[in-house]
């Protein structure tokens, strides 16, 4: 599991492989992956937007923006976190992601960037 703390936003995340939809032989591999966004701080907050940098062992990056995660822009208050999965196709066994995501205190409306930590995406079979 990876994590970031940044402006007492905690962001964790975990990777798994999908076996049961990857394609190897057509070199389509699936990774799901779990995040867990914990405030820690005093004020409430809300996620707006997301912006994910994604590299494959190919050498592809690719970079995807878009509004909140997974359809939804969370308030987070004091202590509260937001879990979500999601996924993300490529075309080679290993790779990675990174990011950050759009926030707002919500008290005075000022925003604010926190950081999504890099994780990598790795085909298991690869290491035996």
């Amino acid at each position: 599991m990876e994590t970031a703390i940044t402006f007492d936003i905690k962001v964790s995340v975990e990777s798994m492989y999908q076996p049961i939809y990857s394609k190897p032989l057509a070199r389509k591999f699936i990774h799901a992956y779990q995040i867990t966004i914990e405030n820690l701080g005093a004020s409430s907050v809300q996620l707006l937007d997301r912006h994910w940098i994604i590299w494959d062992a190919l050498g592809l990056f690719r970079e995807v923006k878009g509004a909140g995660v997974v359809g939804k822009q969370p308030i987070l208050h004091a202590g509260e976190m937001h879990r979500y999965q999601s996924s993300c196709q490529m075309a080679s066994e290993f790779g990675k992601m990174f990011g950050s995501y759009g926030m707002i205190r919500v008290e005075d409306r000022q925003p604010f960037d926190i950081k999504i930590p890099t994780f990598e995406l790795l085909v298991p079979y690869k290491f035996n």
